[in-house]
């Protein structure tokens, strides 16, 4: 028996070292046994027992596990001595030239961070759940195995629990045998998977069943059982009809699209013969879709083959707005179009991870737009996925969407903007250049060549490129191969009356890395519109190929353009500038453009000229002030009010947001009184009076008025929106904690629980509190998550910058890597350009510079934080011509 005692663990993995372990070995199966039998009970720990089939070149490797406590390893039968076990690798020797048999008994341990197997017990009604998270390399804390995607196995699962519980894996269950008050399910083994996406669930969830099925044009047919689970506590919040609705339109879509049958959670499949048309593959039989949505949940979703989990975030306690809809929508064919990009063809090192998440990306939202009744999802992907790759792609740790990934803590910081909608927004790029005929052809090809095998990016590329005439190596050197965003202008020359005489579209671009130029072909379009008496009216649309530094638009010429929009349909991947003429017409007939895609373009554009400090802040927020109330689209309304609030929070002069938040407070009053009763817009807006109202207490008395029931006729006052109000009159201190409490006793529920610590912690006398709770407590991720909104309202400023410059010399070791990094964002003091804003910048730039060794995710971090702060400090100094 081994006992860790004090051993440090390395759970970082070396890109060179898993390269050499994968060509060493190949993994045939494992068998999983796990004893759960007393997870409801104060038990902190079950045993494990993997049984791991492998076949070698070598006579060394090690298998990974991170666990205090292993009971024995045989391998091949012969018993292994455990002095040089550091707490995350077991090393074996003397292997045979063949196959091999390892088997490992140990102790692992229930998480309460979200990383391996999650264990939650509900407050409400004290039923204990269980879930896995095993991405990126989290299955080593569940069981012994090959923690590496390329590495994959037949996982069979063999499971203990308690007998009323609910278990469920990626495959159907073969056979139970009951032994006293609990059960042991044993799993039908799986296709061969990559360790991070096995999945199992366990405890006793509530589920509702539905089916699909096909008949195909070849002949063959196929049904695959639906399952949608929760909690008991969450039931009446699942709205199980439209999640099934909207994943039967993605396995109708995928179906057709990918040519290859859904492959996952059946009792048996077969590889599809690379000469068979379409790639068709026979016998998946018994298929099986579960998504569960789950409590405490570290990420948004997984893409578990079988087994789908997602954030309880996303069942809506009240109801929600189309927006939440068609995120929801999005997310849930993400992670189904994972079960070809990335399950059924995986990345063979996180080098490519874009390879699965980019097309996940893309897939989540042109399904969405495409198959199902939520038609706004282009517009949720260009006016808000699309920002977050443009922060990235301008910070100074960019990275080419093909990045080179060195190890384990590398790849899990590149799970960024890049990675996923910059990754999307490239790849509806190449459809347009190419055509979706030709991009479906390619990956049908793709799919059929390597179908439960790993792969690179250039596997994909060899399967698109006999399907169109460009020269697609070329294509994923500009774009895939490069950094940062291009810069698209139209310089725009007008004549008499204001007609177009001229109108040239020129692109620029410097990589961040290299100082390169970049020119990258674009296929876009660019549109006019004149002022008329009803506003903006379009006058021209016209489709462009850009493929040098710049091209003319001939089809502009004799059209009147008062505003001249780059991108419009957001096909490309740019940030979009405008001119003077046009930001000046912008600023005062913005929302009376009718098209949703181009009026949001214009938002974004205007958005990205106020964050690079192109235009002082003051004007994005008078632009607010004038056109926000007239904005017709609710999704619009959020996304833009999300960006004034940085703008005034961050990027105005201290001393000009006082005035900022009190008219920002006069909008949204009037607004929310005249919006339409029971409309997305009503919504939209009583959610941001109750945001505005911790900035201003010029919304006191209609915060507390909401608070207490008095809402415009049509409004429903929802648990979110009255915690929401709760936290804005803490800060402001028309509440305290006796009223905090009292709302609790309304929503003594989980949610209404982690709630209750952000409305506690915006509280400016409760920051001393708070940070010692998030930096000595031992949290759930909704209690991290909810302290640190809590912080944020409360207001900080620079406090604490000290206090934060000393944590960052201990933070990484002493937490899994997920929180780490949200405490070392979330506790980032906010800077002004004052003595004392620059004293606290310039404090976390000495740490940065002196500590080179530190670990290098925190100081990508670190730095990615340094550069938001310059940007603000650079955006408080524009000041209005």
């Amino acid at each position: 028996m081994f006992d860790s005692g004090s051993v440090t663990s390395d759970l970082n993995l070396t890109r060179q070292e898993c390269d050499a372990r994968g060509d060493q070995l190949k993994v045939r199966t494992y068998r999983v046994e796990l004893d759960l039998s007393e997870a409801a009970t104060d038990a902190q720990t079950y045993r494990s027992r993997s049984t791991v089939v492998f076949d070698s070149t070598g006579t060394s490797t090690w298998i990974d596990l991170v666990t205090d406590v292993i009971d024995s390893v045989t391998v091949n039968g012969r018993q292994v001595y455990l002095e040089d076990y550091d707490g995350a690798r077991i090393l074996l020797h003397d292997l045979e030239i063949g196959e091999n048999t390892v088997v490992v008994d140990a102790l692992c341990k229930y998480s309460r961070t979200g990383e391996g197997l999650h264990r939650f017990t509900d407050p409400e009604d004290c039923n204990t759940y269980l879930y896995t998270h095993c991405e990126p390399t989290d299955a080593r804390r569940m069981f012994a195995c090959f923690e590496q995607p390329d590495l994959k196995g037949e996982f069979t699962f063999v499971v203990t629990a308690p007998s009323q519980w609910l278990v469920r894996s990626n495959q159907p269950e073969v056979s139970s045998e009951p032994a006293g008050e609990c059960t042991t399910h044993t799993f039908a083994p799986t296709p061969p998977l990559s360790s991070y996406i096995v999945a199992l669930i366990a405890g006793p969830y509530a589920v509702v069943q539905d089916t699909w099925s096909v008949e195909r044009a070849d002949g063959s047919s196929q049904t695959i059982e639906l399952t949608a689970m929760c909690r008991r506590g969450m039931l009446e919040h699942l709205e199980s009809d439209e999640i099934f609705y909207t994943t039967k339109a993605g396995l109708d879509f995928y179906d057709r699209a990918y040519g290859f049958p859904y492959p996952w959670g059946g009792s048996s499949y077969a590889a599809p013969a690379k000469d068979r048309s379409e790639g068709r593959a026979e016998n998946f039989v018994g298929c099986k879709y579960d998504q569960v949505f789950v409590p405490e949940y570290n990420i948004g979703a997984m893409e578990n083959p079988g087994l789908v989990t997602f954030t309880e975030d996303y069942l809506f306690r009240g109801g929600a707005t189309t927006m939440q809809r068609t995120s929801r929508a999005a997310v849930i064919l993400h992670e189904m179009a994972h079960m070809w990009f990335g399950d059924l063809v995986t990345p063979k090192w996180w080098d490519d991870l874009w390879l699965k998440e980019s097309f996940a990306d893309l897939m989540g939202y042109q399904v969405t737009q495409e198959a199902t009744r939520f038609d706004q999802a282009w517009l949720q992907f260009a006016s808000g996925r699309k920002l977050w790759a443009y922060t990235y792609d301008q910070l100074p740790s960019t990275h080419p969407v093909i990045a080179r990934i060195e190890d384990l803590e590398a790849a899990a910081q590149n799970f960024d903007g890049i990675t996923y909608s910059k990754g999307a927004a490239v790849l509806r790029q190449l459809q347009a250049i190419i055509g979706p005929e030709s991009f479906f052809a390619g990956a049908r090809d793709y799919f059929a060549a390597h179908a439960f095998g790993s792969a690179t990016f250039n596997d994909l590329l060899t399967a698109l490129q006999p399907h169109t005439e460009h020269d697609l190596w070329r294509w994923a050197d500009a774009w895939l191969r490069t950094t940062s965003p291009s810069e698209l202008t139209a310089d725009t020359s007008r004549g008499h009356g204001g007609a177009v005489t001229e109108l040239v579209v020129r692109q620029r671009c410097t990589d961040r890395i290299t100082g390169d130029e970049v020119v990258r072909p674009h296929q876009l379009q660019v549109a006019g519109y004149a002022l008329g008496e009803a506003g903006l009216e379009r006058t021209f649309l016209a489709p462009v190929t850009l493929t040098g530094e710049s091209v003319e638009v001939p089809e502009a010429v004799g059209n009147r353009a008062d505003l001249v929009l780059v991108n419009a349909g957001d096909l490309t991947y740019g940030i979009g500038r405008l001119d003077e003429q046009s930001q000046h017409v912008a600023s005062t007939h913005l929302s009376s453009i009718t098209d949703d895609l181009d009026r949001g373009a214009v938002w974004t554009a205007l958005w990205n000229l106020t964050r690079d400090a192109r235009i002082p802040a003051s004007r994005f927020v008078d632009t607010f002030c004038t056109q926000a109330p007239a904005e017709s689209n609710a999704m619009i309304l959020r996304i833009v009010a999300g960006q004034v609030q940085t703008a005034v929070g961050h990027f105005l002069p201290a001393g000009t947001r006082t005035a900022a938040w009190d008219a920002l407070g006069g909008v949204a009053r009037v607004a929310l009184a005249g919006a339409e009763p029971e409309s997305d817009l009503q919504r939209t807006w009583a959610d941001l009076l109750a945001e505005f109202a911790s900035q201003t207490d010029t919304l006191a008395g209609d915060a507390a008025a909401l608070a207490d029931g008095k809402v415009p006729d049509g409004l429903t006052l929802t648990d979110e929106l009255r915690w929401k109000l709760a936290a804005s009159l803490v800060r402001q201190g028309a509440w305290d904690e006796a009223e905090v409490q009292h709302l609790l006793e309304q929503d003594n529920t989980l949610i209404g629980r982690t709630s209750s610590l952000t409305a506690l912690a915006a509280a400016p006398q409760a920051q001393d509190e708070t940070w010692r709770r998030l930096v000595e407590d031992e949290l759930t991720n909704d209690a991290q998550r909810a302290l640190l909104t809590g912080w944020g309202i409360s207001d900080p400023g620079t406090k604490y910058a000290q206090p934060y410059v000393e944590l960052l010399d201990s933070v990484w070791g002493d937490r899994v890597q997920s929180m780490a990094q949200r405490l070392v964002i979330g506790l980032f003091p906010d800077v002004d350009a004052d003595d004392e804003g620059r004293a606290a910048l310039g404090a976390i730039r000495s740490w940065y510079d002196d500590n080179p060794g530190s670990p290098a995710a925190l100081r990508r971090i670190v730095l990615e934080q340094i550069d938001h702060a310059e940007r603000a400090l650079r955006a408080q100094q524009v000041t209005q011509d």
